[in-house]
């Protein structure tokens, strides 16, 4: 019993768990959190209702934003069609076959009509709806629900779904990178529980949340990341538990060279860091000048006015204020200085924890997927693999991927090298009417995949001689003169 109730707790929407809502072809991430009011395709709502229900249910969206779950629907309560027409070649789109206007239907909507009714309306008060084919009526039918119904599905974060929702709405935040081009990438790199993976990538954490859920929680990820820190938006929104964090490490590319030349000091402190407390002593040093200086030129006036020094005596209550004031200054500043000491030793420890993992070279598979040309952090980041590893590279464009193709070629240590361009097509399948969508994607980046060897050592060519056979001698015939 209780196994099944930690199985359905799996798929009960709890507060404070991260959802995507759905509607049509588009995708939002959010996180559960009561009496919070959430924006979606133009329509606010709060999802207090949500908690408890399992996952995959959709909502009806009623007054005040509040949701409310979608009963199942009724055969009988369907759209009426009311029969059907053998072509459309006699119906003229004059735009005066609906005779409910605007106002009409807003109407309806102030008298609490569901979007199922207000579609009906439209269906009884249009004059051409019945001469359409049934093919027609269908396609209008879907159009006005797409519109009137105001329903929302909420949908457990996947891999699959967030590639989804980001190709759609910001496909310049993940180098286009597509849900099918995706899949490859981790079938490539063989990802799966108790192994190590390094990841590089620019793709706002989609990659990496990717491959945290395709290994389970279980193994080691070394995400290495450009610049100041790394970005895992994509990561917050698969919602993982706190295990999976744990096999989460991180490392920067910039001190790449120092860990592979063996000059890497994970023990000292962070050279940016100390030259940022030396700006700051710095600027403490100034305000202690400019405090002494002031000091120096109200005593001066002191001296030279009995007067102001009896009004200073007389407001020496007022004055007390200033100190007191100076000391919680202080307090906040040692406060603040705590707290970086206390983050930069945290950052030292995940320094020195992915570098321990990264100075065995014994990891299982390499990631790529960035906006910055892949070629040297590829030939950098293979030293770090175990012989017989695969290894993958996303790139929007083919030529940096070509640079790293003869690169490898040339220096040698991999094997089946395959450069593929991924294509995809989506198919309408319907009933006399099954064929590809017109519209479609134009291209799924490309992939360099490849697998790791032990690279042979070359041979002196002393030794080389050595082994080589002695040469014949050549036979002398003897010529009679």
């Amino acid at each position: 019993m209780g196994d099944n109730v930690d199985d359905d707790s799996l798929y009960t929407i709890k507060e404070g768990d991260y959802v995507v809502l759905k509607r049509g072809d588009v995708f939002k991430a959010v996180q559960i959190q009561t009496k919070k009011k959430v924006v979606f395709e133009k329509q606010w709502f709060f999802l207090d209702n949500a908690v408890g229900q399992l996952y995959s249910t959709t909502f009806e969206l009623a007054s005040g934003g509040i949701l409310q779950p979608r009963k199942p629907k009724d055969p009988e309560s369907s759209t009426d069609t009311k029969g059907a027409g053998t072509d459309n070649r006699n119906i003229q789109d004059d735009g005066k076959s609906q005779k409910l206007t605007r106002d009409d239907i807003e109407m309806l909507k102030e008298q609490g009509l569901k979007g199922q009714e207000i579609i009906q309306q439209l269906i009884d008060n249009s004059s051409t709806f019945k001469d359409k084919t049934e093919y027609a009526q269908d396609k209008y039918i879907k159009k006005k629900k797409k519109k009137y119904e105001n329903i929302v599905t909420i949908l457990k974060p996947s891999c699959r779904i967030l590639a989804m929702m980001y190709h759609g709405r910001e496909p310049g935040k993940i180098c286009h990178l597509r849900y099918d081009t995706l899949a490859q990438m981790l079938t490539l790199a063989n990802i799966h529980a108790n192994s190590k993976v390094l990841v590089f990538e620019t793709c706002a954490g989609l990659v990496l949340g990717s491959v945290m859920e395709r290994m389970g929680g279980f193994g080691s990820v070394i995400q290495m990341y450009p610049g100041g820190g790394p970005v895992r938006a994509g990561v917050e929104s698969f919602g993982f538990p706190a295990h999976f964090h744990d096999t989460l490490h991180e490392f920067p590319i910039c001190h790449l060279n120092a860990l592979i030349a063996g000059t890497l000091d994970t023990t000292a402190k962070d050279p940016s860091a100390d030259l940022k407390e030396s700006d700051m002593a710095a600027e403490v040093k100034t305000e202690a000048e400019v405090k002494t200086e002031a000091e120096v030129k109200t005593e001066a006036e002191q001296k030279g006015s009995p007067e102001e020094q009896s009004m200073e005596t007389n407001s020496g209550a007022d004055g007390s204020l200033v100190p007191k004031k100076e000391e919680e200054e202080e307090k906040r500043r040692e406060a603040k200085a705590q707290e970086k000491k206390v983050k930069q030793e945290e950052k030292r420890k995940k320094l020195a924890a992915a570098a321990s993992l990264l100075e065995g070279r014994n990891a299982d598979g390499l990631v790529i997927a960035s906006r910055f040309n892949p070629c040297p952090v590829l030939m950098a980041l293979l030293k770090f693999l175990s012989p017989s590893r695969p290894f993958v590279v996303y790139s929007q464009y083919k030529e940096c991927l070509i640079e790293c193709y003869t690169k490898l070629k040339e220096q040698g240590g991999t094997v089946n090298l395959k450069l593929t361009d991924y294509w995809l097509r989506h198919y309408q399948v319907l009933p006399n009417r099954t064929h590809p969508v017109l519209l479609m994607s134009g291209g799924g980046g490309y992939l360099l995949s490849g697998t790791t060897v032990a690279a042979e050592r070359s041979k002196p060519a002393a030794s080389q001689r050595d082994e080589e056979p002695a040469p014949k001698r050549q036979k002398v015939t003897e010529t009679e003169g």
